[in-house]
């Protein structure tokens, strides 16, 4: 197949057998589904127009898709970036055309996301005809994984199917298992958080070494569906660098920390049920977590000597692990009201 632009090869992922219980779904930047099938529709329903400038923040992968859309579709692309957003993917970003600032450094990642949307609302009150993205709360990001789960459904081995992925936006595994579900409703999806995101209520539990770009919150994003999770799993920083630098060691593979994170989790669930096919979600590669993350492989644990605190409430979550049946419980009112 020749593709039409860059963004529609990138875009596909690999599917790639860990175990007879795992598999890998690999993507190179797994939300370039997400902004070109947003922009698509903005464009089709005459919500934007060619040329007009679609402005978000982001920790890294939404930016870079978002740019590989407006490329695409003739937009202008304006996006305010996280502290974690390295040079690598600054310079592509600026050579795609985007305009791009990033907040002042902080350790702090919440604080990081509260700069980040304040500036986004300065943005939209000084440039009116601006179109603002919402990857976190506008629900057309769901869109795009109807692909994705039409690829994994013609795909994977027809056995009882877990979903297993960081949460971050919502979107992505939402979406994926949204879209699967309409085949099968059988479909388990296991969310991956950080200690420290509001998301799932680790908010009171502080991990210093934090990084984990993506998967978590300090704010409610509207585009987490909770009641489409069947259980969390909560891991620190030394846990997902475990799993990143094990899924590189054992089956020579390069992806994020999520990724790793998202490993870690499956192992466990595979090893809970081991009649069911686990596919992890690989959402990006590891380039830019090589000094933060994979330049200290020494400090991996055993992977095999791990395994998670299993908690009844998440009053009762403990670090380094921890997880819990959420049995698709909609989201409680008063997390909503708390973080409002």
């Amino acid at each position: 197949m020749i593709h039409p632009h860059i963004a529609d090869a990138l875009k596909t992922p690999d599917l790639i057998r860990l175990t007879d219980g795992m598999v890998l779904l690999r993507f190179e930047s797994m939300k370039i589904y997400s902004a070109l099938g947003a922009v698509r529709r903005l464009l089709d329903r005459g919500v934007v127009r060619p040329g007009q400038t679609l402005v978000d923040s982001s920790s890294g992968i939404y930016a870079h898709a978002l740019a590989l859309a407006c490329h695409r579709y003739g937009m202008r692309c304006h996006i305010v970036a996280s502290t974690t957003v390295d040079a690598t993917t600054r310079v592509q970003l600026e050579i795609l055309g985007a305009t791009v600032e990033q907040v002042e450094p902080s350790r702090d990642l919440g604080l990081d996301q509260r700069l980040r949307v304040q500036r986004v609302r300065e943005i939209l009150a000084a440039r009116p005809d601006a179109h603002w993205m919402r990857q976190y709360h506008d629900d057309i990001h769901y869109a795009g994984y109807q692909e994705v789960a039409d690829l994994v459904a013609a795909t994977v081995p027809d056995r009882p199917l877990t979903v297993v992925g960081g949460v971050g936006s919502g979107a992505s595994t939402g979406g994926l298992v949204e879209h699967l579900r309409r085949r099968d409703p059988s479909v388990r999806l296991v969310g991956v958080q950080p200690f420290g995101s509001v998301t799932f209520g680790s908010q009171d539990h502080h991990d210093p070494e934090a990084i984990i770009a993506g998967i978590g919150s300090s704010i409610p994003f509207a585009n987490v569906r909770h009641h489409l999770y069947d259980a969390v799993h909560w891991l620190d920083f030394t846990h997902a660098l475990s799993g990143s630098v094990t899924l590189l060691r054992a089956h020579a593979v390069f992806a994020g920390l999520s990724t790793g994170a998202a490993y870690l989790a499956a192992a466990h669930e595979t090893r809970r049920h081991p009649d069911r096919l686990h596919l992890v979600i690989g959402a990006d590669t590891g380039h830019r977590y090589v000094q933060g993350v994979y330049a200290r492989h020494a400090e991996a644990l055993d992977v095999a000597a791990l395994k998670p605190v299993e908690v009844d409430t998440v009053e009762d979550m403990t670090m380094p692990w921890s997880t819990m049946a959420w049995n698709r419980t909609p989201c409680p009112p008063h997390w909503k009201e708390a973080t409002a």
